[in-house]
């Protein structure tokens, strides 16, 4: 991967991240992945997309009084989203490109448990997730480069079995919860965690793939290109 950094005089740096191209595949349209996050890199590799750049959106992620779970992951798409955007409007080999941005909320009720940066946040979350169901909600948008803007929301039900201290202790000292909504990934070691899992898995991970697939698709990208030749 090689990094470029696109600023003007009166906005912040946004780092472009070009990913290696797929060998064996033909010019197609340019995808951006608006997301630093390794998980969502890795969900759409799993499905044979390979997106030519990683353009992270820093935004503010602070929930608005009284927004709802649900809201504050389609808000924080759409924001990551138009930041993307008007990152690759100043970039030539972008301006035509497919933009994906996503957020993923995990929730208690109408509260909404924290991406955990420090222990004691990630044990506050284990705790409050510890033998009770949480939801899980991911929005997903994409920009075609004829500006067409779509977006989905996807909804996952989430329970976890009753945690001891031990094991609360043990998946802290992982550091697995680092920088993950509601101090878990459920890819990792917390998938040991759960006993119930009503939804869309990758979505809870991060990237609900059916809906970008079909999204993608439906804008004209070819999402079946690194696939390989038909039998």
């Amino acid at each position: 991967m090689s990094a470029v950094t696109t600023q003007t005089a009166t906005e912040p740096a946004v780092a472009m991240v070009q990913v290696s191209a797929m060998p064996g595949t033909v010019a197609a349209p340019k995808l951006v992945l608006a997301s630093s996050s390794p998980r969502r890199l890795a969900l759409l590799q799993q499905i044979g997309i390979e997106p030519d750049f990683l353009l992270p959106a820093d935004i503010d992620e602070t929930p608005r009084k009284s927004e709802s779970p649900r809201e504050l992951a389609r808000r924080l798409a759409r924001a990551k989203l138009e930041v993307a955007r008007d990152a690759a409007a100043r970039n030539d080999m972008l301006r035509a490109a497919f933009l994906i941005s996503a957020d993923t909320v995990v929730a208690v009720g109408r509260r909404v448990l924290p991406k955990a940066e420090r222990l004691d946040e990630a044990a506050d979350c284990l705790r409050l997730l510890s033998g009770r169901p949480h939801r899980v909600y991911t929005a997903v948008c994409i920009l075609s480069p004829k500006g067409r803007q779509r977006e989905r929301l996807v909804e996952a039900r989430v329970r976890f079995k009753r945690l001891s201290s031990r094991e609360i202790e043990s998946y802290l000292g992982s550091g697995e919860w680092r920088g993950k909504a509601g101090g878990y990934a459920i890819q990792g070691l917390a998938g040991a965690f759960v006993i119930k899992l009503v939804g869309s898995q990758s979505a809870v991970i991060g990237l609900p793939l059916y809906e970008t697939m079909s999204l993608l698709e439906g804008e004209g990208f070819p999402v079946r290109r690194g696939w390989g030749a038909p039998a």
